[in-house]
């Protein structure tokens, strides 16, 4: 059997047995004052590589002190399993890390962003390192060796945390930290004792013995903590007078205290485990509603809180997270829109609650846009584009992580208002209805979209609008039809319900497979539910009938031919059934490109059929076309059905005769 001859210093390699093709070796010091020395497992030489199993990328590795004892597992990091494939190529113990481009962030590949490719919106890329507590060997693969453990003060000179050893030694921590025991220490990373404000690190380090040792054991807690049992929403009492320390592992992998975010998480130590995170973390004692009570740019929230009785919540146990206006973002809304939600009992606890996520979410927790569902029960979407945190697309957060003990604040520069607590007139201020909102305004119907009438709002999509928008009477009437006299869900409405609108006349409502449509326009959005009334989007303006469909064709002069024949053969009668009828109309002009024996023919049999003839329709890059041929105008609306204009004659596809109308 031969092993790679790579072992520390003073220590000599024993073979204490073996799991399957892989062996175990113990060191022992030849003077035997080592407590621990290292552990390194090698295939031999001859053995095939084999793929470890699933879940793990690399093979597990069992530690021995001197005399032969199980002291600890060393087992690499979890990681994405469509990485596994990817890794085994790079040799043992290699783990992925997804790395910022033109930054030095790193993440854990087990993050969902890894099928993305993004974080944040910015581009990664993968790169490839030893996992912790293992290292490469020149020429060998991977990286088989595993470092021998030292104690956490040695272990924070290794891990990137030199600043955090320097401060222990200053602080008089280095004795504790060397010997016996068993801590987690949660490390302060090089950089953040960097980006620590200066006035902060000043008075730390004019006062080591006490404040500087305070905070260093603030960072430890009395126990050794793996990665795994760092559970999401957990506590543990810290070394620093048991004040505790807040766990969070969120499901995209991210594990934060104190919202500060672990990136070297599990480095193994003979006397506990480091764990290296992104920032110097202080201890909590204060809940959101005595952060909020204290801090004078949270004044108008505070006040407004107090108004919708939400202190007690803010003052409880929980895991919040507050989006919290400042003064500045409370006075950018109109003061008449503010005082109306302010003097609103109801409007002001959904606009309150909007800003309320039922968990906490710390900034260094999102990695893209993920749908939140807040206290007021809608959604919010909570991203974050490259260095700054999200609401709904847009970089308002002005400061994050304010930590209490119920949960975290983000400090945010507009107010944002839900849906919930908007008139019908705020509802409709939307790029995309735009021009209806201007036309209602224009049509003198600005109460009944500001007032605190029960209505549902039908309105168009921009492109609906075609052709004068002058406001004369005829449509100041017509938009005056687009508004209903009650609030109604889609949800709730039904084929062949009649709708009454301000303009005094009855909608009805059409239920099809793939719409659901009032009248000729069909609902193009989900609906937006305001304080009062309900706003539905169409796609188009409303046609809504003004007699039956002999009454409709006689008043267009494209169907003066069809109207003839329609009366000679007697069929008057049969239109103005009150039936529902879909009556696709050949225009003059279909009659007219006809060969005159052709249309004399047409006419003959047309005045004797008495029977009905299946059409066949389809849909082909949004135009209709019924028995091949394509729809002129649609949606023409009858009492008694609806007219669809074709320019063509239309021929049943498998039989001689034609007949124009379907029941």
């Amino acid at each position: 059997m031969h092993f790679p001859k790579y072992f520390t210093s003073g220590c000599e390699p024993r073979l204490e047995g073996k799991k399957g093709r892989q062996h175990f070796l113990s060191y022992q010091t030849r003077n035997n004052t080592s407590e621990n020395c290292c552990l390194l497992g090698f295939r031999t030489e001859k053995l095939p590589n084999i793929r470890p199993p699933p879940p793990f990328s690399f093979w597990l590795l069992d530690g021995y002190n001197h005399m032969g004892q199980l002291v600890r597992t060393v087992r690499c990091h979890y990681v994405n399993p469509h990485l596994d494939k990817q890794l085994f190529q790079f040799g043992p113990n290699v783990c992925a890390m997804q790395q910022i481009r033109g930054t030095s962030k790193k993440y854990f590949t087990n993050c969902k962003q890894w099928y993305h490719r993004k974080i944040c919106g910015k581009p990664t890329v993968i790169t490839y390192e030893c996992c912790p507590g293992y290292e490469k060997i020149p020429g060998e693969k991977g990286c088989p060796a595993a470092l021998p453990l030292v104690n956490i003060y040695s272990t924070l000179g290794v891990v990137g945390a030199s600043t955090t050893q320097m401060y222990s030694d200053r602080a008089q921590l280095r004795d504790e930290i060397e010997g016996p025991g068993s801590f987690t220490f949660f490390a302060p990373s090089n950089k953040a004792w960097e980006s620590l404000p200066t006035e902060i690190l000043d008075a730390l380090v004019s006062n080591v013995n006490i404040e500087l040792l305070n905070a260093l054991h603030y960072h430890m807690v009395n126990r050794r903590l793996t990665s795994e049992e760092l559970k999401h929403g957990s506590t543990f009492s810290s070394m620093y007078q048991d004040a505790p320390v807040h766990i969070h592992h969120y499901s995209n992998g991210i594990v934060t205290v104190n919202c500060a975010r672990l990136v070297k998480p599990d480095q193994h130590a003979t006397n506990g485990i480091v764990h290296v995170v992104d920032r110097v973390i202080t201890a909590i004692s204060n809940n959101m509603q005595s952060i909020i009570d204290i801090d004078e740019d949270l004044e108008t929230l505070r006040t407004a809180f107090a108004a919708a009785g939400l202190t007690t919540m803010l003052e409880s146990e929980g895991h919040y997270t507050v989006f919290a206006p400042t003064n500045d973002a409370f006075e950018k809304i109109p003061r008449e829109t503010l005082n109306r939600i302010l003097g609103d009992p109801i409007a002001l606890k959904d606009l309150l609650n909007y800003h309320i996520l039922k968990n906490m979410h710390c900034a260094e927790s999102i990695v893209s846009g993920t749908p939140m569902e807040t206290l007021q029960g809608t959604m919010l979407e909570v991203g974050c584009d490259g260095d700054h945190m999200t609401l709904n697309g847009k970089a308002i957060i002005t400061k994050t992580d304010q930590l209490a003990t119920n949960g975290v604040i983000h400090y945010i520069g507009e107010l944002l208002i839900p849906d919930s607590a908007k008139t019908l007139l705020e509802l409709a201020e939307s790029s995309s209805v735009s021009t209806a909102t201007r036309m209602f305004v224009e049509a003198g119907l600005t109460p009944h979209l500001t007032g605190s009438e029960a209505l549902t709002m039908l309105a168009p999509l921009n492109d609906a609008f075609k052709g004068s928008m002058t406001m004369t009477p005829s449509m100041r009437k017509l938009m005056s039809n687009h508004i209903l006299k009650e609030q109604l869900s889609s949800k709730a409405l039904y084929h062949g319900q009649e709708l009454e609108t301000l303009g005094g006349l009855k909608l009805r409502v059409f239920v099809y497979r793939k719409n659901l449509c009032i009248e000729n326009a069909c609902i193009a959005a989900h609906d937006k539910v305001g304080r009062y009334a309900t706003m539905f989007t169409v796609d188009k303006v409303l046609t809504p009938p003004m007699g039956n469909i002999m009454d409709v064709l006689k008043a267009d002069d494209r169907f003066i031919t069809l109207v003839n024949a329609i009366q000679t053969a007697g069929m008057t009668e049969l239109l103005n059934q009150q039936k529902v009828f879909t009556f696709f109309a050949p225009t003059d002009d279909a009659f007219n490109a006809m060969p005159q024996d052709e249309r004399n023919r047409l006419m003959r049999e047309f005045y004797s059929t008495t029977h009905l003839t299946p059409f066949f329709v389809s849909q082909r890059n949004y135009t209709v076309y019924v028995n091949k041929i394509p729809v002129a105008e649609a949606d023409l609306m009858a009492t008694n059905g609806i007219i669809h204009a074709v320019n063509s004659i239309i021929r049943p596809l498998r039989e001689s005769h034609v007949y124009n109308i379907k029941l």
